[in-house]
């Protein structure tokens, strides 16, 4: 099994899904006609392409740091393997940007050599879990939202992002399915997990509205059949989560009940006062982030290896 670029490993039809398409390449997008769809501004698709790029980018990173800290060596593969497929799924994205932008930059000029307001990806990839509980909590909300975007985006009238978003539906229903099936054995487990995951669930309530508010981008890409407007995930990730957590004992029933998602303006009436992380403006937790996942970049500007 051989391909010449990971556009090509991810449009393969293969049985077998598990494998982090996307990496081991030197060009992501290398012979793939990367032309604009007809009427569809560059400078907006990648924009757009940048803010899915550096979510699972940023997402991708956190879970790394997860690794020697698992209580089992089977998890700490399995957590591998998710960032993996993040990573993957970024340096399509990433490389897909600079190819729509016309700016020809490549995914490593975007990973490195971007300050933190260049950034834009959301907030909730950004925080720093302080046990498994948390980060199961964190990654099931994450993989849930994200599920739903991308398959939506399959439908996108951009063929790269289209087929991006067709592997990554495949790779995030594992991801959904391996947070779910641990956010129920933690909640229907000790006092003690119970407490921790419930905690970890509890501190992201104040940040998932972002998730659901839309950016002037994503507006217009969403007229353009592009994109995907983000408010019409909502519903979607609420009843998924409302079927985990009940499954887990951690909340009653109907996803309103549950507080995980922040339904304080649903109407997204507030949207453009809460795109943080879309505009560039992040917690503090990612200066130190990005500092660790630059710093070899940084001190070696231009190397090859």
């Amino acid at each position: 099994m051989g391909f010449d670029s990971a556009y090509e490993a991810i449009t393969e039809d293969l049985d077998d899904h598990r494998w982090a398409f996307g990496t081991g390449f030197d060009d992501p997008l290398k012979g793939v006609d990367t032309s604009l769809p007809v009427g569809v501004d560059g400078g907006d698709l990648g924009a757009y392409c940048l803010m899915l790029g550096d979510d699972a980018l940023i997402m991708s990173h956190r879970l790394q740091q997860w690794l020697t800290r698992a209580p089992e060596l089977e998890e700490e593969t399995a957590l591998a393997n998710i960032a993996l497929d993040l990573l993957g799924q970024a340096r399509l994205l990433l490389s897909r940007a600079g190819a729509a932008d016309g700016t020809g930059r490549s995914e490593d000029v975007y990973a490195y050599l971007r300050e933190e307001p260049e950034f834009r990806n959301v907030g909730l990839v950004e925080g720093i879990d302080e046990d498994f509980g948390a980060l199961q909590a964190r990654l099931l909300v994450f993989s849930s939202w994200r599920l739903a975007l991308m398959a939506r985006l399959r439908a996108s009238r951009d063929p790269v992002l289209a087929a991006i978003a067709e592997n990554a539906v495949k790779e995030l229903t594992y991801h959904r399915e391996y947070a779910a099936d641990w956010v129920i054995r933690l909640g229907d487990g000790t006092a003690y997990s119970h407490a921790r995951v419930t905690a970890g669930l509890a501190a992201l309530a104040p940040i998932t509205g972002e998730l659901f508010d839309i950016s002037d981008i994503e507006q217009r890409l969403t007229q353009q059949t592009v994109a995907v407007d983000p408010a019409l995930l909502r519903e979607e990730v609420s009843e998924v989560l409302a079927d985990v957590l009940a499954r887990a004992g951690l909340g009653g029933p109907g996803g309103a009940e549950l507080g995980v998602l922040d339904r304080a303006d649903p109407a997204g009436a507030v949207g453009a006062a809460r795109l943080r992380g879309r505009a560039g403006v992040h917690t503090a937790a990612l200066g130190p982030l990005l500092a660790e996942l630059q710093s070899v970049a940084r001190t070696h500007p231009g190397a090859t290896w």
